[in-house]
């Protein structure tokens, strides 16, 4: 089993982050919203499958982002204009740097990774 990283990030100005493809794209009004969507992205297949379903060639998509960890935990809170946000899963990089990236774009930062 992987190990357990607790990911530290930071998005500048959420009420604009929105990811590349809308019907994809985070929605919501506020941290807690945003909070919701990351770990339900990272607890289930459900957007992962919508983006696949979605690609030219969804049976040439590399399998190995289909992975979820149903006990994701995703904290946001707002500080000094920015949210940052606490992510703990078991989940390699990749693999939330793509879920990041369809639901909010480039606008989010990772400030610190470690150990959970």
């Amino acid at each position: 089993m992987a190990a357990r990283s607790h990911y530290y990030l930071s998005i500048a100005d959420l009420a604009q982050a929105r990811g590349p493809v809308p019907s994809l794209s985070y929605d919501g009004a506020g941290p807690n919203d945003f909070a919701a969507a990351l770990q339900e992205s990272l607890r289930t297949a459900t957007l992962f499958q919508r983006w696949r379903a979605m690609q030219d060639e969804p049976d040439d998509v590399d399998p190995a982002l289909a992975v979820t960890d149903p006990s994701a935990t995703v904290m946001a809170e707002v500080h000094d204009l920015r949210t940052d946000v606490d992510l703990i899963t078991d989940l390699p990089m990749n693999v939330v740097r793509h879920r990041l990236n369809l639901l909010i774009g480039p606008s989010w930062q990772l400030r610190d990774m470690r150990q959970a």
